[in-house]
């Protein structure tokens, strides 16, 4: 199983190639570049580097979110694209899940972040049991304070894990681990396969800001 496995969730880009689970090729970076001028070539270098041409894919997983709407887009317009081009599966990862998997801590609550703006996170709090990564609270869109209360109650010691995270220490007032996403990681958590490829669309969380207003202005008519 030659596996394609892509993470464009946010800002960093996490690209890599896994040949039966052993990491032939593994991409990160941190630029501000929109995707959709990175994704495509990096994937094209990955594959002429590792002396694979598209056809000797045999899968592909990509995380669906939540995250950048723009980032997600571009990431499974192109998994679905190359999926139905090639014929072959593709897999989802929740892109928070993804985030948690960077880590191997297993003494404490793993917590991802990415961040919703407007005092709000993206964020799922998960854990270790007996090394497979479970969820203690499904991924949702939350404000900072309610997540810090939330997390207070459970009376266990947690960590907060991502760029975002880093960036928002100030607020959220905890331990972080800095980490960019790891692509290479997501083969170990991987979902079913999607039954229709065309039916695969991004697990958003959160109305983009243009539908909230449109939604808003229907209900005020």
């Amino acid at each position: 199983m030659t596996t394609l496995l892509i993470d464009t969730s946010n800002q960093p880009l996490a690209v890599a190639i896994t040949n039966e689970n052993q990491i032939l090729l593994n991409h990160q970076s941190n630029i501000k570049k929109n995707h959709s001028l990175q994704l495509m070539p990096v994937i094209e270098n990955l594959l002429k580097e590792a002396n694979i041409v598209p056809k000797d894919l045999t899968e592909i997983v990509v995380a669906n979110g939540p995250g950048s709407y723009t980032g997600l887009r571009i990431g499974i317009t192109t998994a679905k694209t190359l999926s139905y081009a090639l014929n072959i599966p593709v897999y989802e990862v929740s892109s928070l899940k993804a985030l948690a998997h960077t880590t191997d801590i297993k003494e404490t609550l793993i917590v991802p972040i990415f961040d919703a703006r407007r005092n709000h996170v993206f964020t799922g709090v998960y854990k270790y049991e007996d090394n497979v990564l479970t969820n203690v609270m499904e991924d949702t869109y939350i404000s900072i304070e309610a997540l810090k209360e939330y997390l207070e109650s459970l009376n266990k010691t947690y960590i907060y894990v991502g760029k975002d995270a880093e960036k928002l220490q100030d607020q959220l007032a905890g331990e972080i681990k800095s980490y960019l996403p790891d692509a290479s990681r997501m083969y170990d958590i991987k979902e079913e396969p999607v039954k229709n490829v065309h039916e695969l669309k991004p697990r958003y969380l959160k109305l983009s800001e243009a539908e909230q207003n449109w939604k808003n202005n229907q209900t005020t008519r």
